[in-house]
């Protein structure tokens, strides 16, 4: 339930082929500098080099008080709105919105994401249609600095890394001020409630409630 198969629709990224040499999708989160220095040149026309190591494709917009750190690309008819800050080591699909005062590092957005609102995006992959509600954020490093493992109830997988936002599925809506803890994996088509404070591995087709409490949606 936490592969890359099971989490993401391929067809909707530039990362596609990076991502299909890896099982689980926290493996891949240390090559995505790479992966876009090696993709940039190669984009086309339709992309332009705005300044070194950003690629900007035409029909995307940024506005004028947004921060565009190196690396990064950003797709088509993507809006990068006022006060956004992508530090760098951001690959931006299509008809994505990077919403005001939101902050992208080391992160792959699949086409069609939304992060519109307050969001802290870090070291973390957003599957295709996924949405985080206004003030949600991934906390991407553990309080006592440790390599983060991930928990699938009495699973432990662990990871070797001790940068680790979130992996979000295809298709999941995170609500308004949720906290998604270091290791959080969410499966497609899931739901968290607003406020929440989330961990571990949420499956396929579930609601996460304020209380840690999972429902399949199948149940209601």
């Amino acid at each position: 339930m936490y592969t890359i198969t099971d989490l993401y629709d391929l067809d909707h990224t530039l990362a596609a082929d990076y991502l299909k040499g890896f099982t689980y999708p926290w493996e891949a989160l240390k090559g995505i500098k790479e992966l876009i220095l090696k993709l940039g040149p190669t984009l086309g026309a339709d992309y332009e080099e705005v300044k070194p190591q950003v690629w900007v494709h035409k029909t995307a917009t940024v506005f004028p008080t947004a921060y565009l750190g190196a690396p990064c690309i950003i797709g088509p008819n993507t809006e990068v709105r006022h006060g956004a800050f992508i530090r760098g080591t951001a690959l931006v699909g299509a008809d994505c919105v990077v919403g005001n005062s939101v902050e992208l590092k080391n992160v792959i957005l699949f086409d069609h994401v939304q992060t519109p609102h307050y969001n802290y995006v870090g070291d973390s992959i957003l599957g295709y249609y996924s949405h985080m509600g206004a003030g949600s954020i991934t906390s991407n490093v553990k309080a006592d600095k440790k390599l983060v493992i991930v928990h699938n109830g009495t699973e432990q997988i662990e990871t070797g890394i001790k940068k680790f936002g979130a992996m979000l599925g295809d298709h999941v809506e995170v609500g308004c001020n949720a906290v998604m803890n270091p290791g959080t994996v969410i499966g497609r088509n899931s739901n968290v409630y607003p406020t929440s404070c989330v961990r571990g591995v949420v499956p396929a087709d579930s609601i996460w409630k304020n209380n840690g409490e999972i429902i399949h949606k199948g149940e209601m």
